[in-house]
């Protein structure tokens, strides 16, 4: 333990009566990117948090870290140390400048009641030249692209005197390029002898940055690998204890039938243009693209929540106007977006209600009244259904696992038996187990004859479930692929070359 500059031996957790850890070794060395990676519900939350001080562990549990021993380790002990925490949200302050947000903690310590700008633009500075790389210093962060705002959440971690940073699932929304510059400023932070400890579901970039990987699964360390003896099936292999193996998802088509849904010069000014698009029954149409190439955009004006400006559109051969939701509800359009927290789901709300809110105007009676029961019955249909995990259709939804609120969206919009279903970013922050479960049902809802449209930026995503994958890029579909064709190598090669 003491060459370790964190080593945690026999850490147990319970929360009333779960055990949340159980028996946990884990280490880090000075200067190592470490990779923690586990499902939804495996332990990694709370490991990271007994890591910060945010939890105690249980009696019994030994930490060492750079030589002290500690039996309750508080929060400030670990900033004391020397272990800051970037979190999934960041916690920038968007009307603020880069510079206001890298040097907020220090200005704020300081016992003047006056703000020195000075001193806080050298703040930034050392900050900044600490990762190599530089920022505008007066650009407000809310103007800033998701990947330099990690990179300023990273510069505000080095102000102070850091040893161990931990990152949660940092890449989650950015483009490729920005993930490789994000990794390149992590792998200079290990020129410094500053460890980072890693936390991602996307398994390559596991294997991109990590010299060692340790695997959680139900509250139990599985085992700790260099990144070398890894690879993702082995990986998905430990945190699931299953190996699925993915392949493309290749209906029988019938050409004979009207098509669900045909698009004619759809364009609207600024977000998309000239689209001319078709989709069948048993379709699951993939489109991929960098982030602002137009997708969500798309999607929007197909649920009616961004009309377009010219363009024809017919369902099932009947032309269309899609300008409102209303208007695209009872045409049979779903929409599921990327943020389920913010516009998916009411999660104050219990998770009954939140899966029939969309079928509420089926079950009135003729004064106005809801059937309660019939609700009720019609919620735990689709639990069943979707096998969302829960202890009580009447708790509210945010007490969940992120894969299981996004059961819950899915089984919201199909309870209204769409015949075209979008989802934007399905299994976006959702583990490969759920990720899995998910994409079956996918599957099993375009075999029932369903048209489905999945965005994602995640291009194995749609190369495994879809039949075919289109690439936008300023708004247009600049490219199909289909078949053999249709792979992710050639899908990247293909976004890399059109990328501004």
């Amino acid at each position: 333990m003491e060459t370790d500059l964190l080593a945690m031996r026999h850490i147990n957790k319970h929360y009333a009566g779960v055990q949340a850890l159980q028996d946990v070794d884990f280490s880090l060395r000075r200067g190592e990117i470490h990779c923690l990676a586990g499902t939804n519900g495996s332990g990694k939350s709370t490991l990271v948090k007994i890591i910060c001080g945010v939890e105690q562990p249980d009696e019994g549990s030994e930490m060492l870290i750079q030589g002290q021993h500690y039996q309750h380790l508080t929060r400030k002990e670990a900033l004391h140390q020397g272990i800051q925490v970037i979190y999934q949200d960041l916690s920038l302050f968007p009307n603020l400048s880069v510079q206001e947000n890298i040097s907020f903690g220090e200005t704020m310590a300081q016992a003047s009641p006056l703000v020195c700008w000075k001193r806080g633009r050298e703040v930034a500075l050392k900050a900044m030249e600490k990762m190599g790389m530089s920022l505008p210093l007066d650009k407000k962060v809310g103007n800033l692209s998701m990947g330099d705002q990690q990179l300023v959440a990273i510069a505000r971690a080095l102000t102070h005197d850091v040893a161990l940073l931990i990152m949660d699932e940092p890449t989650t929304a950015l483009t490729k390029k920005e993930v490789d510059a994000l990794l390149l400023v992590i792998s200079d932070l290990r020129k410094r002898d500053i460890a980072t400890l890693f936390i991602s579901h996307k398994l390559k970039e596991l294997m991109q940055v990590a010299d060692r990987v340790t695997i959680l699964r139900d509250g139990r360390n599985i085992g700790c690998w260099n990144s070398s003896e890894l690879d993702d099936k082995i990986i998905e292999l430990h945190m699931t204890g299953t190996n699925a193996a993915s392949s493309s998802y290749q209906p029988l088509l019938d050409t004979q039938q009207t098509p669900v849904l045909e698009l004619e010069g759809w364009s609207k000014q600024h977000n998309f243009a000239d689209i001319n698009l078709t989709i069948r029954h048993k379709e699951v149409i993939g489109i991929t693209g960098l982030l602002g190439s137009g997708r969500t955009e798309l999607a929007l004006s197909l649920f009616g929540l961004n009309p377009p400006d010219t363009g024809t559109c017919r369902l099932c051969g009947k032309p269309v106007h899609l300008d409102s939701v209303e208007k695209a509800v009872d045409q049979g359009i779903a929409y599921v977006p990327e943020n389920r927290l913010a516009e998916g789901l009411v999660l104050d709300q219990p998770i009954a209600n939140n899966i029939t809110m969309t079928i509420l105007d089926q079950h009135l009676s003729s004064m106005g009244l809801l059937d309660e029961q019939a609700l009720h019955t019609e919620a735990e249909k689709l639990v069943e259904r979707l096998h969302i995990r829960l202890s009580s259709p009447d708790f509210a939804v945010k007490t969940l696992s992120g894969g299981n609120q996004q059961r819950v969206v899915l089984a919201k919009w199909i309870a209204t038996n769409p015949k075209l279903f979008i989802l934007d970013n399905p299994t976006v922050g959702i583990d490969v187990a759920a990720k899995a479960s998910i994409h079956a049902f996918i599957r099993e809802l375009a075999q029932q004859g369903m048209a489905i449209i999945v965005i994602s930026d995640e291009i194995a995503e749609v190369v495994n479930n879809c039949n075919r994958v289109l690439v936008m890029n300023r708004g247009r579909i600049i490219g199909e692929f289909v078949g053999d064709a249709c792979t992710e190598e050639r899908i990247q090669a293909f976004i890399d070359q059109h990328a501004v």
